[in-house]
């Protein structure tokens, strides 16, 4: 079977978004508001088709005619493998304009039409390994929001909350700028003791620290998350810097997970895992340039006996946690008391990640990533396209 590739091409549609993003790019719960998203499709020569996603900026015209349709425009779709790695050897001369994750996009949309075409879900092409995953809820940062998450005690109501819908463990986002006083570990230290408070010493808890603290910040921050039994330590400092990671891990019982923003896909999570700079993997489609480069970093922690935890929501990282059994949850967030997750937009009928009642998340049936997008609604509020 044969997928031959006919065109690469990006719809800019109007939606409705229930978010906003400060200065500093972290998501709060806002009014409802006209908003902008993008889906990218790989189109084959008989007419099918795979979607994902995407940011209409980093899968801008010149990207896309400079580099991806110079890769994929008469290729067979289903060699994943090849064209992945022939847009990766482009990035080096690139200038920075082929991000990995414009090539995460296109990725996940290779996978969506393989699926499609084959009428199979890709967590099981990817192997299979469980047809559902417990959900972590995982908050968003800390705000100035009166009954948000203002203080420690507005973050311990939630966790309630939270525990109460089913998640089976929690994962805190606190404060950072431009929220005034933050970045302060003593603060993020009192969040997380009256989440901790609040759920019992059984529910395990997580922390998404500051990412710029210092290494005695950071270990200050760490040495007290140990007290309060936290399951795991994320991303206090810049990730650039490998010896600071592996000098908070020698000194912290706590796992210290990474490395999440750290660019070099695979080969920069294999140095993570030889220098002893993290005692979990972090991994996600979004992050490390798609599916196709995800697979080998959960195989490679996996050959470390390390678990790979998957960073972040969505159907291509939902595919991955169908496809593995080294990773525990999936983060599914970013939840706020304000904020209802589960609301549809307009440009899909249904969400990916629904929650049952004993708080996990099933793998989709849907063919390829299981995405249910309402093309009739984003044809017809159609802002651009190339």
């Amino acid at each position: 079977m044969e997928a031959r590739i006919e065109s690469v091409t990006v719809r800019v549609f109007k939606t409705l978004s229930w978010t906003v993003n400060d200065s500093d790019g972290h998501t709060h719960p806002g009014p409802e508001l006209a908003s902008e998203a993008a889906i990218v499709t790989v189109r084959d020569h008989d007419g099918a088709e795979g979607y994902s996603s995407c940011s209409a900026e980093a899968l801008r015209p010149y990207v896309l005619d400079r580099y991806v349709r110079k890769v994929l425009t008469g290729e067979d779709a289903f060699l994943r493998e090849r064209l992945w790695n022939r847009l990766y050897r482009m990035q080096r001369g690139s200038g920075g304009q082929l991000s990995d994750r414009a090539i995460g996009y296109i990725d996940q949309a290779l996978w969506d039409l393989a699926g499609r075409k084959l009428n199979v879900p890709v967590w099981k092409m990817l192997g299979g390994a469980r047809t559902k995953v417990p959900a972590y809820g995982s908050t968003m940062c800390g705000d100035d929001i009166e009954g948000g998450l203002k203080t420690p005690e507005d973050y311990g109501r939630f966790a309630e909350q939270l525990i109460a819908m089913g998640y089976s463990a929690i994962k805190l986002h606190t404060w950072m700028p431009p929220v005034p006083g933050a970045p302060d570990p003593d603060m993020d230290a009192a969040a997380c003791a009256a989440v901790r408070e609040a759920v019992g010493p059984d529910v395990p808890l997580m922390l998404d620290a500051n990412h710029w603290y210092t290494r005695f910040q950071a270990l200050k921050l760490g040495r007290a998350l140990q007290e309060l039994d936290y399951y795991w330590y994320e991303e206090p400092m810049e990730e650039a810097s490998i010896s600071s990671y592996r000098w908070l891990a020698e000194q912290l019982e706590i796992p210290v997970i990474g490395p999440e923003s750290a660019p070099g896909r695979v080969h920069t999570r294999a140095e993570w895992i030889s220098s002893g700079a993290c005692d979990i993997m972090r991994v996600g489609a979004n992050d490390t340039g798609g599916i196709t480069p995800a697979i080998k970093i959960i195989h490679l922690a996996d050959a470390y006996n390390m678990e790979a935890e998957v960073h972040g929501g969505g159907s291509g990282n939902l595919a991955l946690l169908g496809a593995m059994e080294n990773g525990r949850w999936y983060e599914r967030g970013l939840l706020h008391p304000h904020f209802d997750y589960d609301r549809v937009p307009p440009h899909r009928n249904s969400i990916v990640d629904p929650l049952d009642a004993e708080g996990y998340v099933s793998l989709p049936e849907r063919a390829g990533l299981g995405d249910d997008f309402n093309f009739d609604y984003v044809d017809a509020n159609i802002v651009a396209g190339w």
